[in-house]
């Protein structure tokens, strides 16, 4: 499991750490790392020697970490040029390491150039580039220059991952010290490209709790239920479904494929899709209502249910249970106006709610905004359940404040059922007896390999997720 840390934590830990260090220790670390990749790149496209490098160079000491960085290139044969955007506040001990290497400093973007380094903006930055940087980036993006960021890319909110304006769109990030939020959630994540964490000795040093974890797929293979020699259908869990109708059987359908693809060894389906889900799917056994369907373990409600009185019947059993519950779709939709509120706060037993932004809006009365994060902790804590907040980095966020970001999303599987197979997924995680944390946080994270596996073999639709799946769940 990975972590980031807010921006406060990571100034305490530098400060901490510096008294410790003869001064400049970490900038020169975290030069020598940015250095490094920077080279690595270079020898993917011809070597260092002779490679024009760009320094996009800032105020401060992010500034300073590009133009050391810039120094070692230089020492090595590149051909490093320096565009001072704040050349009044420019780190001068850097500027000085530069030009005693050979490089130099340039008024405009040269013509022709290997690679470029963002070294604009630190983590003290707030809101977009301002008016020159931006100038400089849209045309090094409009060239397609690679793109190396110092630290975050120059232009996001690193807390929230928020997106306010110009921003560099960066292939490789090279962080120091720890991961910050705005690498893996909101606008901000898919400006980062890929990431490399540089190490400068900081980990000690952050005393504070991380503002979020991001999970490997090691977390996910050593939460997943084993079978063992004694294991049984029932012993696996059975997972109730109660989604789907005579206008949307296509979302009973789904929710049960995904449920199938988890660990549970049964799967109940209650509802009037009965007939579709049993020629998709003949293994299931089906009935009517949730109150016909027998005992269960954990439920999924809400996909394609509709949102009239008998829906809305079928969602007050479920609630009435002891048993773990996904909400989701027409659930939540259900919930909007609080006619459901007794049954929620009478209730001990999990609740996962699994909105997307506009489900997000109706059921807290505003849409996430920028800080998708603080929003999905505000909604789990006001609700007491456990928030998946969809979108291309997921979110996932608990009443007691914990909050993961998935890095496995993709755009792909913006396309419709694909949450009916995530909620299906979900609920045999929560019916296998996986805590409602870890049992959001894995299907997200295994929903969003399926995406990348089914958009590999071609466009994707919610079967093909339901499909891959079987190809990315861990082995029990």
């Amino acid at each position: 499991m990975r972590h980031a840390w807010r921006v406060s934590d990571v100034r305490a830990a530098e400060e901490a750490l510096m008294k410790t260090v003869p001064e400049g220790t970490l900038m020169q670390r975290a030069a020598a790392g940015l250095a490094r990749r920077c080279a690595l790149l270079l020898r993917e496209r011809g070597g260092v020697y002779g490679a024009r490098v760009l320094l996009l160079v800032g105020a401060g000491n992010n500034g300073g970490d590009a133009l050391y960085a810039g120094a070692r290139l230089a020492e090595r044969g590149a051909a490093v040029r320096a565009l001072l955007l704040a050349p009044e506040r420019v780190h001068h001990g850097g500027l000085a390491a530069l030009e005693r290497a050979g490089g130099r400093v340039v008024d405009a973007v040269p013509h022709d150039i290997d690679l470029a380094v963002d070294g604009i903006v630190g983590l003290g930055g707030s809101g977009g580039l301002r008016e020159g940087a931006a100038e400089v980036v849209e045309e090094l993006h409009a060239r397609r220059t690679l793109m190396v960021a110092v630290d975050i890319p120059s232009g996001v909110e690193v807390d929230t991952g928020g997106v306010r304006g110009p921003a560099v769109r960066a292939d490789v990030t090279v962080t120091f010290g720890c991961l910050k939020p705005a690498l893996f959630v909101g606008a901000a994540a898919p400006y980062a490209g890929e990431v490399e964490l540089v190490d400068i000795g900081l980990g000690p040093w952050l005393r504070a709790d991380a503002a979020l974890a991001i999970p490997d797929r090691a977390d996910i293979d050593a939460w997943w239920p084993r079978l063992g020699a004694t294991s049984e259908k029932y012993t696996r869990g059975v997972v109730g479904i109660a989604t789907g109708s005579a206008t949307y059987p296509g979302a009973a359908v789904l929710s049960v494929g995904g449920a199938l693809a988890g660990p549970t060894g049964m799967v109940r389906y209650a509802g009037s899709a009965a007939g579709h889900v049993l020629r998709q799917h003949p293994s299931v056994i089906a009935t009517k209502r949730v109150a016909d369907a027998g005992r269960v373990q954990a439920w999924v409600c809400g996909s394609g249910l509709g949102t009239d009185e008998a829906a809305a019947t079928e969602l007050r059993t479920v609630l009435a249970t002891s048993l773990p519950v996904v909400l989701d779709a027409d659930a939540l939709t259900l919930l909007v106006g609080g006619r459901m509120a007794d049954q929620l706060r009478g209730r001990d037993a999990p609740i996962v709610v699994t909105p997307h932004d506009r489900e997000f809006a109706r059921l807290a009365g505003g849409d996430p905004g920028p800080d998708r994060v603080g929003a999905a902790l505000r909604l789990a804590s006001w609700m007491n359940a456990v928030v998946l907040l969809k979108g291309d980095r997921t979110v996932v966020a608990t009443p007691a404040g914990e909050a993961w970001a998935n890095p496995t999303g993709t755009p792909a599987l913006a396309t419709g059922g694909t949450g009916d197979v995530l909620a299906g997924l979900l609920g045999s995680l929560l019916a296998a007896r996986l805590p409602a944390e870890r049992a959001a946080v894995a299907a997200a994270y295994l929903h969003g390999l399926a995406g990348r596996e089914a958009a590999r073999r071609g466009p994707v639709t919610a079967a093909d997720v339901a499909l891959a799946l079987r190809d990315v769940v861990p082995l029990s």
